[in-house]
C-alpha cells in the first residue's frame, strides 16, 4: 500500500522496528503499549505482574526481563508494523544483532539518567555501525529528574549523530501531562485509553516552545540551504518543508530523532507511529541497503531462530523481495534446500497463519529445518552470501552433564537447539575431564540457558564452575632411570625393559621423544610402543595433571625373544616415567590469558584495581578506537582468576564493561595455592 503524505512524500507497505535500549528502559512495555493503542490488547499488561505479550516464557517471567528477542505484528492506517523487542541486558544483546540488518528503522527507548549513558551507547553503536535510521523515544518522561532539554546534552555523549528535539512536555504540579510537538506548532494533553487531545499551547509554555522550536529548524537548515535562508530572512517555512527536512535528516543519517512519553501511562504512542508512518523508511531503501537490487527474485533474511514444543522450528524472515508461501521449497546459503511447512504472523508467542508473504512482511516461516539465523533464503539455487552476524566472544563458563546419564544424547540435541536459537553460546567438549562446557556472555545469561535446558527441552542438568586446564613440568633431569616390566603366569609371559632420560624442554616445546638404541638392544618394532608407554604416563604426572615441556630419551633396554610384546614395552615405558619423573622436581604450571578489557574511562581505574587484585599484570591501557570516553585495559590475568571476571567487572561499570581473552602462556605456581590444587586433584581422583 503507498500513502501520498504532505510535500509528495512517499511511504508504503510493510516495516519492521526494533525496539532497543539499555536494560529496563521500557521497551518490552513499549511494545506492550503500542498494542493496547492500536486495539489488539483489551487491556495493557505490566512486566511486574507478568501479563505482557513479549517477556512471556517462563525464564522471562521468574527474572523480569527480557531474555530473547519478542515479535509482535500490528496494523496501523492500513500497513502493518512488526516489532522487535530485544533485550536491553548487556548478556543477551546478541539476540538483537541478527535483526537489526533487515529492520527498517528502530526505536531506542532511553531515560533522561546520566548513569545509563554509557549502556546507551553501546546500543547506539551497533545501530551507527549498520547505518540504521533511528528515532530516541526519551520513556518514563513522568518520572524524568531532568528537564528535557537539559537532558539531551547528557545523553549526546552516547550519539555519534546529533540528537534533534521534537517535542517538549507539558508540566502541571510537577507532572507531565502533554507535549507540545515543535514541528506541528500544536499542543497534545494526554487523556487515559485515548488518543491526546489538542489544545492551544499554554502561554507560559510559548516562549520556551519557540526557542525549542528554532533550535531544531537551525540543525535542519544545516542541511537545506533555502530553509537557512528563510530563518536568516525571520520567514516562517511552510510545514510541508518541515517535514521533509525531518524524513530526509532521518533517512540519511545526519540527526536522530527525539520523542517522549511514557509507555507505562501509553502516552506518546500515537505520535511515535505518526512518526514511523511518514519518516521511517520502507523495504525498498532496507533492501537496498543489503545490496538486493528493486525486482530480485524472491529473497528472504532470517532474522530469529525459535524452537516451540507444538509449531516444531520457527525462522523469523523478512521479505527482502518477492513472494514466499506455504509449501514452496527455499534453498539457504549453504545449499541446503527446505519445504515452508507454515507461514504467519507472530504476536508474542502466538501465530497468525497467512500463508504467503511478500516485499516488507515480517512472518515465521515453519519447520524450515535446513535455515539458521543469518542465512538468505531464496527459491532456486542462487543464493547471496548470508549478512555477517559476528558473535561475541564469550566471557564466562559453565560445566554441564545431564542429571539422569541415560539424558546424555538428548542433552547433546538440546544444546545444538539452543545454540540455534542463541549466536552468543558456544559449546566444546572437554574430552580431558569429560564435560560440556557452554560458553556465554555472563552468570545470567548461562544460568537461562540452563534453565531452558529443562523447561524448553526436557534435559536436567547439573552444572559447575569449568575445572582450569592446569599443566605441569619438570625443572631438572634425571638420567638412565630403568622400567622394567617382567610376569609369568603360565604360558607366555611378559618381559620389557627399557632405560630412559628425562629432561627438562623449554616452555611451549611440548613433548620430544628420542630413540638412542644402538646394537639392537630393544628391537625397532618395540620402539613406537615405548612412544606410546611414555605419552600414556605423561596423561597424568605425579600432582596429577597432564605433563608438557619434557624430553624423554631411550638409551638402553633389553627383551626376550618369546615374552616381549607391544604391550608389554608399553607398560615398561609408565613404570620408568613414574620412577624418573617425581626425582625430577615437577612443578605446577597455570595458563595465563592476555585481557583486554573495556571499560568507560572513569571507571578505568577500578578496572585495574579489579586486575592487581586477582594476580593480574597490568600492561597499559589506551583510548577505545571510535569510542569517545572509553579506555581498553591490556593485562595478564590467570586463567583461574577470569572465571567470575566478568561479574565483578560489571559490577563497577553499570553493567556495560566486557573484556576479550586469549590463553598467552603457561606460568610456574607453587606456594600454599598450589599445593590445594595439587591436593584436591589427588582426593578427586
Amino acid at each position: 500500500m503507498t500513502q501520498n503524505t504532505p510535500g509528495g512524500r512517499q511511504f508504503s507497505g510493510p516495516r519492521c522496528i526494533a525496539l532497543v535500549g539499555p536494560f529496563q528502559s521500557g521497551k518490552t512495555t513499549l511494545l506492550e503499549a503500542i498494542l493496547a493503542r492500536m486495539g489488539v490488547l483489551q487491556r495493557q499488561g505490566t512486566v511486574a505482574a507478568g501479563s505482557t505479550i513479549g517477556d512471556a516464557s517462563a525464564e522471562a517471567r521468574s527474572h523480569a526481563m527480557s531474555i530473547e528477542a519478542n515479535v509482535a505484528s500490528v496494523d496501523f492506517m492500513g500497513d502493518t508494523y512488526t516489532f522487535i523487542d530485544c533485550p536491553g541486558s548487556i548478556e543477551f544483546l546478541a539476540e538483537m544483532r541478527p535483526a537489526l540488518p533487515a529492520i527498517d528503522a528502530a526505536v531506542v527507548v532511553c531515560e533522561a539518567d546520566e548513569k545509563k549513558v554509557p549502556a546507551l551507547q553501546l546500543i547506539l553503536r551497533e545501530l551507527e555501525d549498520l547505518k540504521i535510521p533511528r528515532f530516541l523515544f526519551l520513556n518514563k518522561i513522568d518520572n524524568a529528574h531532568h528537564g528535557v532539554r537539559e537532558a539531551l546534552p547528557l545523553l549526546q555523549p552516547a550519539s555519534r549523530l546529533p540528537l534533534l528535539l521534537r517535542q517538549i512536555p507539558i508540566w502541571k504540579h510537577g507532572v507531565a501531562v502533554g507535549y507540545i510537538d515543535l514541528a506541528l506548532e500544536r499542543a497534545f494533553i494526554y487523556q487515559e485509553h485515548a488518543a491526546s487531545q489538542i489544545v492551544d499551547i499554554p502561554p507560559d509554555e510559548q516562549n520556551e516552545s519557540k526557542d525549542a522550536r528554532y533550535s531544531m529548524l537551525e540543525r535542519l537548515s544545516d542541511h537545506d540551504d533555502a530553509l537557512m535562508e528563510q530563518l536568516l530572512e525571520e520567514v516562517e517555512p511552510p510545514r510541508d518543508q518541515v517535514f521533509d527536512d525531518l524524513a530526509h535528516e532521518l533517512r540519511d543519517g545526519l540527526a536522530v530523532p527525539v520523542l517522549m512519553g511514557s509507555a507505562l501511562n501509553g502516552n506518546g504512542m500515537l505520535r511515535l507511529m505518526k512518526a514511523l508512518r511518514h519518516e521511517a523508511p520502507g523495504i525498498t531503501e532496507t533492501a537496498a541497503r543489503l545490496g538486493v537490487a528493486p525486482g530480485s527474485e524472491p529473497l528472504g533474511y532470517v532474522m530469529k531462530t525459535f524452537h516451540t514444543a507444538h509449531a516444531g522450528k520457527l525462522s523469523l524472515t523478512r521479505i527482502l523481495s518477492g513472494s514466499f508461501q506455504e509449501g514452496m521449497t527455499v534453498t539457504t546459503t549453504s545449499g541446503d534446500s527446505g519445504r515452508i511447512a507454515g507461514c504467519a504472523r507472530l504476536l508474542g508467542q502466538t501465530t497468525q497463519k497467512t500463508g504467503q508473504a511478500g516485499p516488507g512482511d515480517t512472518v515465521a516461516f515453519s519447520k524450515v529445518d535446513v535455515a539458521h539465523t543469518g542465512d538468505m533464503l531464496a527459491i532456486g539455487k542462487a543464493v547471496p552470501s548470508p549478512v555477517a552476524t559476528q558473535a561475541p566472544q564469550p566471557v564466562m563458563a559453565l560445566a554441564v552433564r545431564a542429571r539422569d546419564r541415560k539424558d546424555d544424547v538428548k542433552l547433546t540435541a538440546a544444546i545444538q537447539r539452543l545454540l540455534d536459537e542463541d549466536l552468543a553460546l558456544s559449546v566444546e567438549q572437554n574430552a580431558e575431564l569429560g564435560d560440556i562446557i557452554l560458553r556465554g556472555q555472563g552468570e545470567m545469561h548461562l544460568r537461562v540457558a540452563v534453565e531452558k535446558l529443562a523447561s524448553k527441552f526436557g534435559v536436567a542438568v547439573n552444572s559447575h564452575v569449568p575445572q582450569i586446564g592446569y599443566r605441569e613440568t619438570i625443572r631438572k633431569a634425571v638420567t638412565g632411570v630403568r622400567g622394567r616390566h617382567k610376569k609369568q603366569s603360565g604360558g607366555h609371559g611378559q618381559f620389557g625393559d627399557v632405560v630412559i632420560d628425562v629432561i627438562p624442554l623449554s616452555r611451549g616445546e611440548g613433548f620430544a621423544f628420542i630413540d638412542k638404541i644402538t646394537g639392537g638392544v630393544v628391537p625397532r618394532n618395540y620402539i613406537p610402543s615405548v612412544e606410546e608407554g611414555v605419552k600414556q604416563y605423561l596423561r597424568r604426572g605425579p600432582l596429577g595433571f597432564p605433563v608438557v615441556d619434557v624430553g624423554v630419551s631411550l638409551t638402553d633396554g633389553s627383551y626376550h625373544t618369546v615374552d616381549s610384546s607391544d604391550m608389554a614395552f608399553q607398560t615398561a615405558a609408565r613404570i620408568g616415567m613414574s620412577e624418573a619423573m617425581p626425582q625430577c622436581s615437577p612443578v605446577l604450571l597455570e595458563p595465563v590469558l592476555s585481557v583486554d578489557i573495556a571499560v568507560p574511562s572513569d571507571a578505568t581505574a577500578k578496572a585495574n584495581a579489579i586486575v592487581s587484585s586477582r594476580r593480574g599484570q597490568i600492561l597499559g591501557f589506551d583510548a577505545r578506537p571510535g569510542w569517545e570516553g572509553w579506555d581498553v585495559v591490556q593485562a595478564l590475568i590467570p586463567e583461574a582468576e577470569i572465571t567470575d571476571l566478568i561479574i565483578e567487572l560489571r559490577s563497577a561499570t553499570s553493567g556495560v564493561g566486557t573484556f576479550k581473552a586469549k590463553f598467552d602462556h603457561l606460568a610456574e605456581l607453587s606456594g600454599r595455592q598450589a599445593d590445594t590444587i595439587v591436593a584436591s586433584r589427588q582426593a578427586a581422583q
